[in-house]
């Protein structure tokens, strides 16, 4: 037997060159087919031999891994970031480590209306339940409701410079704005923004579309958008309600307060023209879907799937369920529970939240930041949401079970400590690193024959995703509020 062993062992059929067709590949063959696989399959393919872990842990594998899952821009933003910092060493696979492993976000002050040295006119005014989006490198605010229950018609534009993301000034756009409202969405599709709804002086609950388009000079034209004759179906008026775009030229809504202050749980798409002059409407029809509810958040995850969390519900509960609207090829649309085992997710007590915003960040993930709870107690924690975590297809109608621990966590702060707010309004610049929040309600000092301490703020900051890499890792993990 022993002989047998030996005589196969070194017999032709053996040898390193037929033991299977991947070893004559060539590497750039290889790194083709690498970038196929998911990460996990990769660094196992990496533990078989030395040849294969050099190639599975090369830099030129990682960057492309680094931009397939985040996009070239994103990428494009890591490459600057590192260049200008004084660490050697620096590695993709280490990158896309720290990226997975992100657990920190530092806040940074950019304007304060109420600083000695700026002219309160060159600013918006404090202001709650308003519109903030980055299109075309520039920030646009919209309307709101202020001090004294009036309802803003104002349009602000800010361009922001890649160089200095911390200065900005903000301009004030006066062409063919929207009525005065609080309580509505603008969502970003291409070039353009996408208005509808909200609620006026009057307490009327609007139904309108309007569509914008920021030029390069920074000024924004707003123009009623044609969604057909009235016969057409269209959502009811409604305000409080929540908006995402999908599928690059349609937009969701959902929910929100109509008429007689009732709140809604029907879901439309809006579906726009080649030419963005016009488009239409049709409700979704699905087995389940989300309670109704209002002061909650829609988040574009993929092409052709929406989170919702959050918001308020029929008996002013305050909820913490998440939902997925799935479209598929065939046009079904439908609504899908997720559901989370959170017994070893910390503080998950304090998730439940309405006023909050959810932005799509950097590394696949949604940021949630504020809001508030049942008993109107605002926050100003942020929690991170796994959405790789949720399948992309095959999705159940009963729902899909998932482990919170590997879906959610709670980050880390540090630096600059915003005040705790809730219905202020947060975006994403184009590589997802940076957030910018503006405005919401905010705890103050109870003023002489004040029944309460709230009031509107007028503040912007900026949210960055700390990665390991920059100067802020030289800043203390628990730093001193400023």
């Amino acid at each position: 037997m022993a002989a047998e062993v030996t005589r196969n062992s070194s017999s032709p059929s053996t040898s390193p060159s037929s033991l299977s067709p991947i070893i004559n590949l060539p590497e750039d063959h290889l790194l083709t087919i690498l970038l196929l696989l998911p990460v996990d399959s990769i660094l196992s393919f990496s533990m078989t031999c030395k040849r294969y872990k050099s190639l599975a842990c090369s830099d030129s594998l990682w960057e492309a891994l680094c931009e397939r899952e985040w996009g070239p821009l994103s990428v494009d933003v890591l490459k600057l970031s590192s260049s200008s910092s004084s660490r050697d060493g620096f590695s993709w696979m280490m990158m896309f480590k720290r990226v997975y492993k992100m657990d920190s976000v530092s806040c940074h002050r950019i304007s304060n209306p109420d600083g000695d040295d700026k002219e309160s006119s060159s600013f918006p005014i404090p202001r709650a339940s308003h519109s903030l989006n980055f299109v075309n490198d520039h920030l646009v605010l919209f309307g709101g409701g202020c001090q004294g229950g009036r309802h803003l018609d104002d349009t602000w534009t800010a361009y922001v410079d890649k160089s200095n993301q911390t200065m900005m000034k903000w301009k004030k756009v006066e062409s063919g704005t929207p009525s005065g409202r609080f309580g509505h969405t603008c969502i970003v599709i291409g070039e353009y923004l996408l208005l509808f709804g909200g609620i006026n002086d009057r307490g009327e609950r609007l139904n309108d579309t309007w569509i914008g388009q920021v030029s390069c000079h920074e000024r924004l034209s707003w123009k009623l958008l044609n969604v057909g004759p009235l016969q057409r179906p269209c959502p009811p008026p409604r305000g409080a309600h929540s908006a995402c775009c999908i599928a690059e030229k349609k937009m969701v809504v959902h929910g929100g307060i109509g008429l007689n202050g009732v709140r809604l749980g029907d879901t439309w798409i809006l579906e726009l023209s080649e030419d963005f002059t016009s488009g239409t409407w049709h409700m979704v029809e699905s087995q389940q879907s989300p309670p109704p509810r209002s002061g909650h958040t829609l988040t574009c995850i993929r092409e052709n799937q929406v989170v919702l969390f959050g918001g308020r519900g029929l008996g002013y509960d305050v909820l913490d369920d998440v939902w997925i609207l799935d479209i598929q090829e065939q046009c079904e649309e439908r609504w899908v529970q997720i559901f989370y085992d959170f017994r070893e997710v910390p503080e998950y007590a304090s998730l439940p939240r309405v006023g909050h915003s959810a932005t799509l960040v950097f590394g696949g993930r949604i940021l949630i930041y504020g809001g508030e709870d049942s008993y109107r107690h605002r926050k100003d924690d942020f929690w991170v949401l796994d959405v790789k975590t949720i399948p992309s297809s095959g999705l159940q109608p009963q729902g899909v079970s998932l482990n919170g621990s590997s879906v959610w966590k709670k980050l880390n702060r540090i630096s600059y400590r915003p005040k705790s707010r809730s219905f202020h309004r947060a975006c994403a610049d184009r590589s997802g690193r940076f957030v910018y929040v503006f405005g919401g309600m905010v705890d103050d000092l109870l003023q002489p024959a004040a029944t309460s301490g709230l009031r509107f703020d007028g503040e912007l900051f900026m949210v960055e995703l700390v990665l390991g890499f920059s100067d802020l890792d030289n800043q203390q993990r628990h730093g001193k509020s400023m």
